[in-house]
C-alpha cells in the first residue's frame, strides 16, 4: 500500500470527520474476509495496519505439524523452516501474503470500504445534525420543486430534506432560490439514511415562531399553553404570563403589532388569534372564541368537558366562524366541547 493511501485516509478524517481508526478497522476486516476465500474461509488470515510506519501487513497463521491434515491450515516442519529457520513442530508460523492478484484485492477492498465508510459517516453526521434540531424551527432554501408531486426539496445547511405537498400550507407556491421556515417534526434512522420529517403546517412551527419573535416567551416569562391551527387559514394560541405586571397578549402582539405581523408574514398571511389562558374553563373558553364577544359560558358536564357559550345575536356567525372554523379551533385550543347559543335563544333560519 502506497503512502497515498494513508494520506487519503488522513484527508477524509480532516474533511469528513471520519475517524481514521474506524476506516483502518473496516478496511482490515474487509481484507481479511477477501483473503480468507483462498484458504477455504478458515479463520487464519490477519491484517495489521500501521499508519505510523505507513505499512499494511497481511499474513496467514499456519500450524507446524509432522503430517499435514489440512493444506489450508497446516505446514510440515520442512516447509515451515524454508520460511523461518527457527520453526518447530507444535508451534505456529506467520506467512506474509504478497501475491499480485491479492494486491489488487487489497486495493479494491480498501476503495470499497472507504466509499462505504464515507457514506456511513455522512449518514451518521446528518442524523446527529438533524437530531440536534428535532422539534426546532429552521430556515431552508428551495433547491427543487417537483412539478408532478408538488414536493419541495430544501437545502438545510449542507443537507437536503423533502417538504411533502401534504406538509405545505394550502395555496402557497415555491420557486427555486426561495427561503422558507420549516419545523422539524421528527428524525428517524432509515435503511437509506436518516429520515427527516419536516412541515409548514404543524402547530409547532407557530410555537417556535413566537419564541423567536417574543423575548418574553424565549426567556420563560410568558408560557405558550396551547396552539390550535388550520394551516394557511387561522391559528389560535393561548398564552400565560408568570408575572402579574406583564400582559401576555400585548407582549405577543408587540409594539404597533410588529411581532405578530412578522409571524403572519412568515406564515403567508395566516390569521392569528392570541388569547389569554385561564385555569377557569369558562374564562378560557370565552377568551378562545375571540374575535367574538361572549356573554357567558355554562359548564354542562365537567367530566365530559362540555360547555355552552352564549353570544350576542349579532356575533353568532363570528363565534361559529366560516364553516365552523372559529368554534372548532377554540375547542381544540381549550380541549372542551363547545356549543354556541345566541343570547335571544333564537337561531336565525
Amino acid at each position: 500500500m502506497s503512502k497515498e493511501f494513508f494520506e487519503a485516509v488522513k484527508m477524509l478524517e480532516a474533511e469528513k470527520g471520519i475517524p481514521a481508526d474506524y476506516l483502518y478497522e473496516k478496511i482490515s476486516a474487509a481484507i481479511v474476509v477477501a483473503a480468507k476465500h483462498d484458504f477455504g474461509g478458515k479463520d487464519i488470515v490477519h491484517c495489521d495496519i500501521d499508519p505510523e510506519k505507513q505499512r499494511i501487513k497481511v499474513y496467514v497463521t499456519k500450524n507446524v505439524v509432522e503430517e499435514v491434515e489440512d493444506e489450508d491450515t497446516d505446514l510440515t516442519l520442512e516447509q515451515a523452516q524454508m520460511i523461518r529457520k527457527s520453526a518447530k513442530v507444535g508451534k505456529t508460523i506467520d506467512i506474509p501474503l504478497k501475491t499480485k492478484s491479492f494486491g489488487r484485492i487489497v486495493a479494491q477492498t480498501a476503495k470499497h470500504v472507504i466509499r462505504q465508510g464515507i457514506k456511513e459517516a455522512e449518514r451518521g453526521q446528518m442524523l446527529k445534525e438533524f437530531q440536534s434540531k428535532n422539534q426546532e424551527l429552521l430556515s431552508a432554501k428551495v433547491s427543487r420543486v417537483d412539478p408532478v408531486t408538488g414536493n419541495v426539496t430544501l437545502e438545510i445547511g449542507k443537507n437536503e430534506a423533502i417538504l411533502p405537498k401534504a406538509e405545505q400550507v394550502p395555496g402557497e407556491e415555491f420557486e427555486v432560490g426561495d427561503m422558507t421556515k420549516i419545523f422539524v417534526v421528527d428524525v428517524k434512522e432509515g435503511n437509506k439514511g436518516p429520515k427527516i420529517m419536516i412541515s409548514r403546517t404543524h402547530p409547532g412551527l407557530v410555537r417556535r415562531l413566537f419564541e423567536t419573535e417574543v423575548p418574553e416567551i424565549f426567556d420563560g416569562t410568558i408560557e405558550i399553553k396551547s396552539v390550535s391551527r388550520e394551516a394557511g387559514s387561522r391559528t389560535k394560541i393561548a398564552v400565560l404570563s408568570k408575572e402579574d405586571d406583564i400582559d401576555p397578549v400585548g407582549s405577543c402582539i408587540g409594539p404597533r403589532g410588529q411581532r405578530v405581523s412578522n409571524i403572519v408574514d412568515a406564515l403567508g398571511g395566516e390569521k392569528i388569534d392570541i388569547v389569554k389562558y385561564s385555569d377557569d374553563p369558562a374564562e378560557f373558553v370565552a377568551a378562545a372564541l375571540a374575535p367574538s364577544d361572549v356573554v357567558s359560558v355554562e359548564i354542562l358536564d365537567e367530566g365530559a368537558k362540555s360547555c355552552r357559550a352564549t353570544v350576542p345575536d349579532d356575533q353568532l356567525s363570528l363565534a361559529i366562524g366560516n364553516k365552523g372554523q372559529n368554534v372548532r379551533l377554540a375547542a381544540k385550543l381549550t380541549n372542551w366541547k363547545i356549543d354556541i347559543k345566541p343570547e335571544s335563544g333564537f337561531y336565525e333560519g
